[in-house]
């Protein structure tokens, strides 16, 4: 009973607000578009949406055919997209989606050689799925998550690229920088910077700080990396970062890196893709390059 052109419809429907609009947009006329609905209606023997002056509303049954348009409609124009490109003689592009924000300068190292080994795939980099990208790869938004926190579901793959270490990072000069490693306590006095992210998603607090039941004296997030660790330079407070970065800007930068207690915060950076994409040759590749850069 249920077609592609239903889901479309109540898409439109729910995007457009009005049947006029919505009709519009699909390029239909309005008699089509309603003859078209009322011709399912009768078959399941539910209305699906009802009029409210110009507006529409959708029923439970119409919310519920919008869920799944909602689920089936972006692989639907995923997979044309492919097709026609595969028809095209293109290879297509390949977006991705970070949830990692210093991860971006480890991305930049990955990117130029594959653009030069793929010249016929564009790359779009998304960061404003942060943390929100699983939902982005589930809907067909982006083709692979770059993220150090997977969340494991039966139709999604991670595969870890590299390990590394989270650290502190402090000035030079500050009386931190004597030693190699770092308690919780030892912060309580401290102003932390970090990127605008939610504080439980945060390493130093939910794998140190939380469990010590410690805090920092005050939480600031700033935007850019390079931003934050001149602040920390200047001696304006403390963060945390990968290890492999901060050994990156402690060439030009008077910083210093600790570890977190006595073990450290040990952790991974994962791709995540659909499975079954896995074996496409440019989503592939791209996984062996990341592999093998740090």
């Amino acid at each position: 009973m249920l077609e592609r052109f239903h889901l479309e419809v109540l898409a439109a429907i729910k995007e457009q607000g009005t049947l006029t609009q919505a009709a519009e947009s699909l390029n239909l006329s309005q008699s089509a578009l309603s003859h078209s609905i009322k011709k399912l209606e009768g078959q399941i023997k539910t209305p699906v949406w009802q009029k409210e002056g110009r507006n529409l509303r959708l029923t439970n049954a119409g919310e519920q055919i919008l869920t799944l348009a909602g689920r089936v409609l972006p692989q639907f124009k995923h997979t044309e997209l492919l097709l026609s490109q595969m028809a095209k003689g293109e290879m297509g592009s390949l977006r991705i989606g970070m949830e990692c924000h210093p991860c971006y300068q480890w991305l930049l190292k990955v990117i130029e050689p594959y653009l030069e080994k793929w010249p016929n795939v564009d790359i779009d980099v998304k960061q404003e799925f942060q943390f929100g990208g699983l939902g982005a790869l589930h809907s067909y938004e982006i083709d692979i998550l770059v993220t150090p926190d997977p969340l494991y579901k039966p139709n999604l793959t991670f595969i870890p690229v590299f390990d590394y270490e989270h650290r502190l990072v402090v000035s030079s000069s500050h009386p931190l920088a004597m030693q190699s490693s770092i308690m919780p306590e030892q912060l309580n006095e401290e102003v932390l910077f970090s990127y605008p992210v939610e504080p439980e998603r945060l390493d130093i607090y939910s794998q140190f700080l939380n469990p010590a039941k410690c805090t920092v004296k005050k939480h600031k997030t700033i935007e850019t990396t390079e931003i934050m660790l001149q602040m920390v330079a200047a001696g304006r407070g403390v963060c945390a970062l990968p290890g492999w970065l901060v050994d990156e800007f402690a060439k030009t930068m008077a910083i210093k890196s600790l570890r977190f207690g006595q073990d450290g915060i040990k952790k991974q950076i994962f791709l995540g893709m659909r499975k079954g994409e896995e074996q496409i040759n440019y989503l592939s590749d791209f996984v062996a390059l990341a592999q093998n850069i740090r």
